[in-house]
């Protein structure tokens, strides 16, 4: 069946990505939560690209005849009903067919200008506005608080729910006359449209979406079934005329340099959200926001954005050109659209989905990178707050209610005080544990830190919902802008004017969250500075939204070995006929891999990096023997993964360690290759890669010492001479003794008992899931190498705990192909015999 279908692939397909087009076509056709593993360099993306929208064409031709949306009623004559199905069929087809009149037109003329005008935007007028000016200019009354009214007051209260994001009565009011779909579908104006079928496409970064619109640019797909060729009814065109709509956020989109100034992606947003308030004077308002003056703007920005397909800085330019707010402009585009990109926190994060007014009712979502899913999601939904920041906020507050204390009046003055009770409180705690807990971290209840003065008789539903509803945060944060803009601060103050208070609020929103989801926190660094932590533990909730709100969800990766962790942990409730499992091997002749487990080195030296052991100045010299080895036999290029900073940075000091009349490790390495090292942090990182890339093709190889879960294990590809071999150092088991880790494993063996479990096989699931923690990270490591098809490398485990049946059936099944299997543990000079062997028919 793989040979017959076509998906109109660019290119022939390898027989891997032949059977992984039609895996993932069944299962989006059986309505089922697909995860697919697809080791990079198979060609995934073109795969999941073909697939996909294969399968949305053929969904359209099916569904054609029956657009109608109606149910035959019982009591209505046969043709009355036939009737109006035929008239809403017509309206709906007359709808698609103008859409895509418009964008042929569009087509048309960006090809014919394509040279002297690249992307085809009309050129007109900008609004001008003035980059210097500051919207905390005016009287200082715009900083204070509108009267609040609350507890269901007639006229003037709202329930505040997640996907609200915090807005203001008056603001929703104004989001709505401006079009903004936070409400239902059918509060905007583009209601009438129909919602298009369509995939969701999501990934972790802007960058490894820019990758996915590329590869989309490739495929030639045929025009929608309801386009024809003029006198010849049922044939379509042949085109790259997919409808493609990149989402971002407002610090990718926003064209308005008077926000975009503000810097971080929190300021961006409370700076664009100030500019729409009704009380902000009509000159300082930013002029590209949609509104019903300049609808025929998001509509031209709608078609122009939908002709071609375009990624997120295109969709910048184009706003600028048009003179509309893209961040907004672009929800017009919604529904029309086929597929529409966007990165994971505005797909996975139920509120960012409302705010764009995103449904995935019936449509197809696809997640790539999906190895990081619950890690992903965990992330989104945890919130950490500083010392220093708590010290920061209280001092905004008091710095406020020094000017406004006097005019606040009824509810106002009521919250804020409970609101500085609280922070109190919460900033109480977080000193108290600093001063008498010599601990590095420790679980805190929300007792210990609700139990400040009066904090016991706060409504915290009701006070959240006021920080949301008021707008708290940004009117104190707004005003001390204010007062440092005009140099006006007191001398002692904090030079940091980050939105603080808009962060703790969030902090504190988590403290409503149900106790068995998650666990707070207190943590202490290695330089003394302390934080409190909302760690979500369970990820479940958070995606079973997605799952069952979409017709299918496919969950892709190159390295999502071990897979029983997702349906374990991340999708429990869901039933096993729903959930299909696919991994394939490498698109490499198994001759291109060498893989093998080093336990034991010369000397007898034995390979164990386990916590208790790794630091034996005896193994540490060894393992530098061994690289010593490595490195003279693998050529070009050869990164070693350490299982942390921490410990790459203590074996480095050891080999730069000279003995009495001896050269030391360091520097025998560095007559094998050059030696490259990777820091911590994201300075450094491109330097790094661009003079160990440099070396290896001046012909020199290079050693390139990294860490796993660091910047070089994760989108780095060291693909041909870059990586003709991978070393990884031991197993990057995280510290099982923190109280982070000790309360994930509790809940994990609670959560298998309540559902019917006995306690071995909770205490069984919880060691599975720490050991997949690990091996993810090993898998993702292993992963940089083997690019293409016709690429070779060696890759080298160094711990004799990798030979042991737990750890090996945890690794990915490409890799197992690169085995001899003659001899699973060789010793370590038959592994150098073996690599010699291996490159000599290679180079």
């Amino acid at each position: 069946m793989a040979s017959t279908r076509d998906f109109h692939h660019p290119f022939k397909p390898y027989d891997i990505q032949a059977q992984l087009m039609l895996a993932i076509y069944e299962c989006v056709s059986e309505g089922k939560v697909g995860i697919f593993e697809s080791p990079t360099g198979t060609g995934k993306s073109l795969s999941l690209i073909c697939s996909t929208l294969s399968w949305l064409r053929d969904e359209q031709r099916k569904s054609l005849d029956n657009d109608s949306g109606l149910d035959p009623g019982d009591d209505e004559p046969a043709w009355i009903i036939e009737q109006a199905r035929k008239q809403k069929f017509e309206r709906l087809l007359q709808q698609r067919l103008d859409i895509e009149s418009r964008l042929a037109k569009i087509r048309e003329k960006e090809s014919r200008l394509k040279q002297q005008y690249k992307i085809g935007e009309p050129v007109r007028k900008r609004a001008k506005v003035d980059s210097h000016a500051s919207s905390g200019d005016g009287d200082e009354h715009q900083f204070l608080l509108d009267d609040y009214e609350s507890d269901g007051a007639a006229g003037n209260s709202r329930t505040i729910r997640r996907g609200d994001l915090g807005l203001s009565v008056a603001n929703l009011d104004l989001m709505q006359k401006l079009g903004e779909p936070l409400q239902a579908a059918e509060d905007s104006p583009e209601s009438g449209i129909a919602d298009e079928l369509k995939v969701f496409f999501c990934s972790r970064t802007h960058s490894q979406l820019t990758q996915f619109v590329n590869e989309l640019r490739r495929v030639k797909f045929p025009e929608a079934p309801w386009v024809q060729n003029e006198g010849s009814p049922g044939s379509v065109q042949q085109g790259n005329t997919v409808k493609h709509l990149p989402l971002g956020s407002r610090k990718n989109l926003c064209i308005n340099p008077r926000v975009v100034s503000a810097g971080n992606v929190i300021a961006i947003n409370e700076r664009c959200l100030d500019l729409q308030q009704p009380s902000t004077l009509q000159g300082k308002k930013c002029p590209f926001i949609p509104k019903k003056e300049n609808e025929v703007l998001v509509n031209e920005f709608r078609d122009h954005t939908l002709a071609t397909i375009r990624d997120i800085e295109d969709l910048g330019t184009l706003g600028r050109k048009i003179g509309i707010c893209p961040y907004y402009a672009s929800r017009a585009s919604i529904k029309p659209s086929e597929i529409v990109t966007l990165p994971y926190q505005l797909l996975l994060h139920k509120s960012s989905r409302e705010a764009l007014g995103i449904s995935l009712k019936s449509h197809v979502v696809v997640i790539d990178e999906a190895h990081n899913l619950m890690d992903a999601i965990t992330n989104m939904h945890s919130i950490a707050i500083t010392q220093s920041q708590l010290h920061r906020c209280k001092w905004q507050l008091r710095t406020y209610l020094l000017k406004f204390r006097h005019r606040l009046k009824g509810k106002n003055r009521v919250y804020v005080t409970q609101t500085v009770r609280l922070i109190d409180s919460v900033s109480a705690c977080l000193d108290r544990l600093a001063s008498e807990s010599s601990s590095t971290e420790s679980l805190v209840s929300v007792g210990d830190m609700t139990s400040g003065k009066g904090v016991d008789q706060i409504n915290l539903y009701k006070l959240v919902q006021y920080l949301a509803d008021s707008k708290l945060a940004r009117k104190v944060e707004g005003y001390v802008e204010f007062l440092e803009q005009r140099a006006l601060s007191t001398a002692d103050s904090p030079a940091d004017s980050a939105p603080v208070l808009t962060h703790i609020q969030g902090f504190l929103q988590a403290l409503m969250n149900p106790a068995a989801e998650g666990r707070f926190f207190f943590e202490r660094d290695e330089c003394d500075l302390v934080t409190l932590k909302y760690i979500l533990l369970d990820p479940t909730f958070h995606f079973k939204e997605v799952v069952e709100e979409a017709r299918a969800v496919i969950l892709a990766g190159g390295t999502m070995s071990p897979m029983e962790d997702y349906a374990r942990h991340l999708l429990p409730y869901l039933a096993p006929e729903r959930l299909r499992t696919w991994s394939c091997g490498h698109i490499i002749s198994k001759e291109n891999l060498f893989v093998r487990f080093v336990g034991q080195i010369q000397d007898e030296i034995g390979l164990d990096f386990s916590f208790a052991r790794r630091n034996s100045i005896t193994l540490i010299n060894g393992l530098g023997d061994c690289l010593i080895h490595l490195a003279a036999t693998i050529p070009d290029g050869l990164v070693v993964f350490f299982p942390s900073y921490a410990y790459l940075d203590q074996v480095s000091a050891q080999w730069q360690k000279t003995a009495a009349g001896l050269d030391n490790v360091w520097n025998d390495l560095e007559k094998r290759k050059p030696v490259f090292k990777e820091t911590k942090g994201l300075s450094g990182i491109e330097n790094t890669l661009q003079s160990y890339s440099k070396s290896i093709d001046e012909g020199k190889g290079g050693l390139l010492l990294s860490v796993i879960g660091g910047k070089m294990s994760e989108g780095i590809n060291f693909s041909d001479r870059l990586g003709r071999g991978v070393v990884v150092v031991g197993l990057p088991f995280p510290n099982l003794h923190s109280a982070q880790w000790k309360a994930k494993i509790d809940y994990i063996e609670r959560s298998i008992i309540g559902r019917g479990g006995s306690s071995a096989e909770g205490k069984a699931a919880g060691r599975d899931f720490y050991e997949n923690a690990c091996m993810r990270a090993v898998n993702q490591s292993i992963g940089r190498a083997i690019r293409h098809q016709t690429d070779f490398a060696s890759i080298l485990l160094l711990d004799r705990r990798y030979s042991t049946p737990r750890i090996a059936n945890k690794l990915p099944g490409w890799i197992k192909q690169g085995f001899d299997d003659d001899k699973a543990v060789p010793t370590f000079p038959e592994i150098i015999q073996g690599l010699q062997d291996f490159f000599r028919t290679k180079v």
